[in-house]
């Protein structure tokens, strides 16, 4: 079984063990059974509508609850009911336990379903459930506090007889005392939240000079989280694979793993669904216990592709009462799965966040062995207050291979316009030689840096270049003519006749290159192109298309090539088998001179976000690499730090708590001098 996945912007490869769940109906062999018909889902996007589908299939009724800035979302439109909230912040809004409660009270709702991320985790909330006699569709309340808390779930683990990792899990929070574990420890040394997961508030200090500085980032960043900025330090094992129980592994290994994961669930009287997760010695095969997530799993699909199980119809029966349909002997693992999460955000620029309208939203079909969780559509807007995923695109094989082939086909067929997304570096990577055969750990990233990011080739960026000028070409005509047909002109077949320009050249950028192809028509459909002064091809091209878009065929010396096409303001985007190329048709500049000369001293925010700290002032001496104010997209936070010495010459009129866009200038620096 096997899903792609990205932590803290790591790949790795993560796989899920069934085992965990024979157990729950014997732990949970005292619990009344309790009717549930109406459900409330106190989370959004993608797992809302996901939970959302099982219930409906269950006959249960659905309540959504959502934020000002999720009025016009799916779930919303998917629920049975629908309750605003409060203000987009989550901090206002899916975090507000008391407003979530009123709403499963007003809405007679007898359970509620966390999902995952935002209160899935958070004891208070269950503990408020328990106290207004509605169900928390998740485990006891001791287990999510034992688990939720990093350095007691160590202690447990370790008594269990479960291996952790050698570190510091103590009370004592002094900048002293964490110092001095971390050079007891030895370095690298991971940093980590104590209540934390997903990626935040964790660090990796590579030295001691490091060690503060990444310290305090963490806290900062836990604490705005998860409210709490405990740590606890772990060694750091260089080029581990994150491990739950995956290909790869030989049968004692994972039969070892999923005995110590049942031990983990049985030391804290786990009921439901959980994950638990190891690091695994990628030579050795040594494991350490990492962390139980005391949720239903971001891949939970994963298991159900390759078990035939609906792991949310059991969590609801679980939660009724009702035992589980199967027992671990029932259930019989078949193929491999691979999960994409397919984000808003820029491989290129350290996968940063990206946030703004989807004008163009084309995925793939679900079918028999497809599954596309999403909680978004066309013209929708992903928000910079949430997680930036688009979708998660499931695909099942009968081995490894096959579920990479058919990924990457289905990958392929996504058209997105108006954001950046990571669908080509998922292309990439799944197709990447040493992905494939499984070689993969925590540095596989940097490691295959040149083949992950590569440019195309001047062959494939000459290809594309031609698709974008003609497909411009014959759009512009199609539409012209189209314009003309509705003033009741008549016109004959759509296509781009140049209207006695027997030649015309384009100006485009791709991939920040500037090319030009000149095309010369010799009758419809029929034309000669040149791209950057290369030579002269024959070329056959005509536009097709449908509800899923503009279609464009060509055909040069023999080779017959069809891609999909989208003009959007001044680009044509070409989506081919490898991703998306947007080429740039050329714009009027209103700048006006001096612009470049302006950027070089302005430091401007990576990424849309909400501004956290301005970390300096008017008149202050600035060095290179000298923090200057912090972002918060996505709940992680961003560092802008300084590219020049020099002396701040003004700040924007922007105040922390504002919103600010990609590119928005903060801190303008002058020479020293």
């Amino acid at each position: 079984m096997l899903y792609l996945k990205q932590l803290n912007r790591i790949c790795e490869l993560n796989l899920r063990h069934s085992r965990r769940l024979s157990h729950a109906h014997q732990l949970k062999a005292d619990v009344k059974h309790r009717q549930i018909d109406k459900v409330l889902i106190a989370n959004r996007g993608e797992i809302a509508c996901r939970v959302m589908r099982t219930a409906k299939k269950l006959g249960i009724r659905t309540v959504a609850v959502y934020s000002d800035a999720d009025k016009n979302a799916v779930h919303v439109e998917m629920a049975d009911e629908a309750f605003n909230i409060g203000p987009a912040p989550a901090t206002q809004s899916y975090l507000n336990k008391s407003k979530i409660l009123d709403v499963a009270k007003k809405s007679n709702s007898q359970a509620i379903h966390p999902g995952y991320g935002f209160l899935s985790e958070n004891v208070e909330f269950c503990e408020q459930c328990t106290s207004e006699d509605i169900i928390f569709i998740g485990p006891p309340t001791s287990a999510i506090r034992d688990m939720g808390i990093k350095s007691t779930s160590k202690a447990i683990m370790s008594s269990a007889g479960v291996p952790i990792v050698k570190g510091y899990h103590g009370e004592e929070q002094s900048i002293e005392k964490l110092q001095a574990e971390a050079q007891r420890i030895g370095f690298p040394i991971m940093i980590k939240a104590v209540r934390g997961g997903g990626g935040k508030g964790m660090r990796i200090a590579m030295t001691q000079s490091e060690f503060l500085q990444q310290l305090e980032s963490a806290k900062r960043e836990s604490l705005k989280s998860f409210g709490d900025d405990n740590m606890l330090l772990e060694q750091y094992i260089t080029d581990p694979r994150h491990v739950e129980v995956q290909p790869g592994l030989s049968e004692e290994t994972r039969q070892a793993l999923g005995e110590a994961a049942v031990r983990a669930a049985r030391a804290v009287g786990y009921v439901g669904a959980g994950t638990v997760e190891f690091i695994l010695h990628r030579v050795t095969h040594d494991f350490h216990f990492m962390e139980m997530n005391t949720r239903l799993q971001v891949e939970h699909p994963i298991t159900e592709m390759i078990t035939g199980t609906d792991l949310v119809e059991w969590q609801l029966r679980v939660a009724a009462g009702e035992p589980l349909p199967l027992s671990q002997e029932q259930i019989v693992r078949r193929g491999h799965a691979v999960e994409c999460r397919v984000y808003a955000e820029e491989p290129g620029a350290g996968f940063l966040p990206r946030a703004g309208t989807l004008h163009r939203l084309v995925q793939p079909q679900p079918e028999e062995h497809v599954r596309v969780e999403t909680g978004v559509r066309e013209s929708q807007e992903v928000s910079v207050h949430y997680d930036p995923m688009i979708a998660k695109l499931v695909v099942w094989g009968r081995d490894r291979n096959e579920a990479l082939a058919k990924t990457r086909a289905k990958l392929s067929e996504y058209q997105v316009a108006g954001l950046e997304t990571n669908v080509n570096f998922l292309l990439r990577l799944s197709g990447n030689p040493a992905f494939v055969a499984g070689d993969v750990h925590t540095a596989f990233i940097p490691q295959h840096e040149e083949a992950l990011f590569q440019r195309p080739s001047a062959a494939r960026q000459s290809a594309r270049a031609l698709s974008a000028a003609i497909g411009h070409l014959l759009m512009t005509q199609k539409n012209n003519t189209a314009n003309k047909s509705s003033k009741g002109i008549d016109v004959g077949p759509s296509a781009w006749r140049p209207n006695y320009q027997l030649k015309k050249t384009i100006s485009l950028k791709l991939d920040d290159k500037e090319m030009k192809v000149t095309v010369e028509y010799i009758k419809l459909n029929e034309y000669r192109v040149q791209v950057d002064g290369g030579a002269w091809q024959q070329v056959e091209a005509s536009l097709s298309g449908d509800a899923r878009g503009v279609r464009l065929t060509t055909t040069v010396d023999g080779e017959r090539r069809t891609v999909g096409l989208l003009a959007h303001q001044n680009q044509i985007h070409v989506y081919d088998e490898d991703g998306q190329t947007v080429a740039e048709l050329p714009q009027a500049d209103f700048r006006g001179g001096g612009a470049e000369v302006a950027s070089t001293n302005s430091a401007s925010s990576p990424t849309p976000g909400v501004l956290e700290r301005i970390l300096v002032s008017q008149g202050d001496k600035v060095v290179k690499g000298q923090p200057l104010f912090v972002v918060i997209a996505m709940k992680m936070e961003y560092v802008v730090r300084s590219t020049r010495d020099g002396v701040v010459a003004s700040l924007a009129a922007v105040k922390p708590g504002d919103a600010v866009g990609k590119g928005a200038e903060v801190v303008l620096l002058e020479p020293e001098n």
